[in-house]
C-alpha cells in the first residue's frame, strides 16, 4: 500500500516527482486527473499525503480536494497542492479545505523532502 498520491496530468511530472520520492523511501501511487486520484484514495487507505496539480482535465484539484473533505469525509489525509499557479484566492480557497501547504512547480525534491516526510509521518 502506498504513502504518497501524486496527482497530475504531466506524465512528466509524475514520473519526476514519483521517481525522487520513491528513491527517498516512500511508496507512491500516481493518478492522472482528480477523478483518478480520487478513486485510488478510497482504494488504498493507507495514503497518508495527497500532493496534486490544481489545473487538470475532468476534475481539477481542488474539486478534488473538496470531494475528498466533504464526499469523502476524510480530514485526516494531509494534502499540498502543486502548481504553477500563485494566486491568493486560490491559496484562499485551499485553505478552506484544511491544504496543508503549497508547492510552485517545477518540483524541487530536496527543498520538499522535510515536508513531505512530516506529512506522511503524523
Amino acid at each position: 500500500m502506498s504513502q504518497v498520491l501524486v496527482v497530475d496530468d504531466s506524465s512528466v511530472v509524475r514520473m519526476n516527482v514519483e521517481g525522487f520520492l520513491t528513491e527517498n523511501g516512500f511508496t507512491v501511487t500516481t493518478a492522472i486527473n482528480g477523478l483518478d486520484g480520487l478513486s485510488k484514495l478510497q482504494a488504498d487507505k493507507d495514503i497518508k499525503l495527497v500532493i496534486t496539480d490544481i489545473s487538470m482535465p475532468e476534475m481539477d484539484g481542488i474539486t478534488m480536494v473538496e470531494k475528498i473533505r466533504t464526499e469523502l469525509n476524510d480530514d485526516h489525509v494531509n494534502i499540498l497542492v502543486f502548481t504553477n499557479e500563485n494566486d491568493m484566492e486560490l491559496k484562499k480557497r485551499c485553505k478552506k479545505f484544511k491544504i496543508k501547504g503549497w508547492i510552485v512547480k517545477p518540483f524541487n525534491g530536496p527543498s520538499a523532502l522535510p515536508v513531505v516526510q512530516h506529512l506522511v509521518n503524523n
